[in-house]
């Protein structure tokens, strides 16, 4: 018979031990600050009049930044970070801001610093662009909300009908994940408007670096003003195509070509209603299952689920799709921005504020896939950003100064000692300064 231990009783409660977070991992996040520089490199490209010089423009930043960095989403957290002295020291903060001081700091830093901190980006983004082919992703996302917010609207709404809303155009590089461009919409906007501007805007960054782009994009871009704007940039696109009346009176006639587990691929040249000359269009068929999924395909007839790409691309046509379905990363992006890093938090109702709060959390996201990519070991790079809080940022800690020199105590029973200490040796050997 075993017997459990007591419960234990009368213990006591206290309030007053000192240098105690629940953050000790951030001195890791600061391994990569410092590195980049960043506090210094805000400093010197953002200037704008502000009414409270209490905090310098890269204090008010870093201060935004880091709890979105920690997962702690909205700006109220700033009371809780406000008594934590070791988060102070770690982050080289003289003092933490409170909530309204952040928010109006929003205003005038999405009024007139915006452009500034986005060549910031930029720059980083430069620095980690790696290989000779950018694939360019593009997909939007819609962020609810419930009060009167400047510029909400109402629009395409799936899972909130008639509520307001935001809907974001956001450009990822497929190859890594990377947030590479974004535009802050209302919720009635159809992303095919931005579209044009959000890739100029993206092609200017790759200026003289010779990389060929590749682009992905929904059926919500399927037109032939969007296409012959990538035809006229020597882009290679696969665009998924709407079922079409014309595009479906001839799949009875294709000539498919069977693949693996009842997959079977055809293409043809087809040009669609208003537009000025055929396009490719390759053509994806599998039998559709006695119990079929909710999520079917665009079009399904006789006993069989179509899907189309057009393309401009050389490969086979199997090629073409395997290309394209490559664009599920996108998905993955989004859903990580939204539970990963709260882009769904609006803090203000002010556009300008709201616009700004959501690309310092594009460039939170991006940090953290930095972090990822530099320092971790290699079976650690594909965890997602909670599984990071969770192993190696939400580590509590104690900062003590034996001997005046700090030490930071981490707990004997974490389990991933071995990984700390190996990002700590990677922070030390390696060299990614911006300036």
């Amino acid at each position: 018979m075993v017997v459990m231990r007591k419960l234990p009783k009368r213990v006591r409660i206290s309030f007053h031990t000192p240098g105690l977070t629940h953050f000790g991992g951030l001195y890791l996040l600061q391994g990569l600050v410092r590195q980049l520089g960043l506090p210094r490199l805000l400093v010197q490209a953002i200037r704008f009049r502000r009414w409270n010089t209490a905090y310098t423009v890269s204090e008010e930043l870093l201060a935004i930044l880091y709890p979105i960095l920690l997962g702690l989403g909205r700006l109220e957290t700033a009371r809780l970070l406000q008594q934590n002295s070791t988060f102070q020291y770690l982050t080289g903060l003289r003092r933490y801001p409170d909530a309204s001081t952040l928010r109006r700091f929003l205003t005038r830093f999405g009024q007139h610093g915006l452009a500034a901190f986005g060549r910031v980006h930029d720059r980083c983004r430069r620095r980690f662009l790696r290989g000779r082919r950018v694939i360019f992703d593009l997909d939007t996302t819609v962020l609810t909300v419930y009060g009167q917010q400047q510029g909400a609207a109402v629009g395409f709404n799936p899972h909130k009908r008639g509520r307001r809303s935001f809907q974001p155009l956001l450009g990822f590089e497929g190859g890594s994940g990377i947030c590479w461009e974004a535009q802050w919409l209302p919720g009635d906007a159809h992303p095919l408007s931005a579209a044009t501007t959000l890739l100029d805007r993206a092609w200017g960054k790759l200026a003289a670096s010779g990389r060929r782009v590749w682009v992905r994009a929904d059926p919500a871009f399927q037109s032939e003003e969007f296409l012959a704007f990538l035809e006229g940039k020597r882009a290679v696109y696969a665009v998924a195509a709407r079922m079409s009346r014309g595009l479906q009176q001839r799949l009875g006639g294709l000539r498919y070509h069977p693949y693996g587990s009842g997959l079977e691929v055809a293409e043809l040249g087809h040009r669609l209603s208003g537009w000025s000359r055929a396009r490719r269009f390759v053509i994806v068929r599998r039998p559709v299952s006695e119990e079929p999924s909710r999520q079917l395909h665009l079009f399904t007839v006789g006993g069989y689920s179509y899907e189309a790409v057009v393309t401009n691309g050389p490969w086979q046509p199997l090629n073409v799709w395997k290309f394209y379905n490559g664009r599920a990363t996108a998905e993955l992006v989004i859903r990580e921005l939204k539970s990963g890093c709260a882009v769904g938090h609006i803090p203000r109702k002010d556009w300008a504020a709201n616009e700004a709060y959501f690309h310092l959390v594009l460039f939170a996201y991006n940090l953290l896939l930095w972090f990822k990519q530099l320092y971790l070991p290699e079976p650690w790079k594909r965890i997602n950003i909670q599984t990071l809080r969770n192993r190696l940022l939400w580590v509590p800690a104690l900062l003590v100064w034996p001997q005046g020199r700090p030490t930071l105590r981490l707990p004997r029973s974490h389990p991933y000692q071995e990984q700390f200490l190996h990002v700590l040796r990677q922070i030390e050997r390696r060299r990614v300064r911006l300036l």
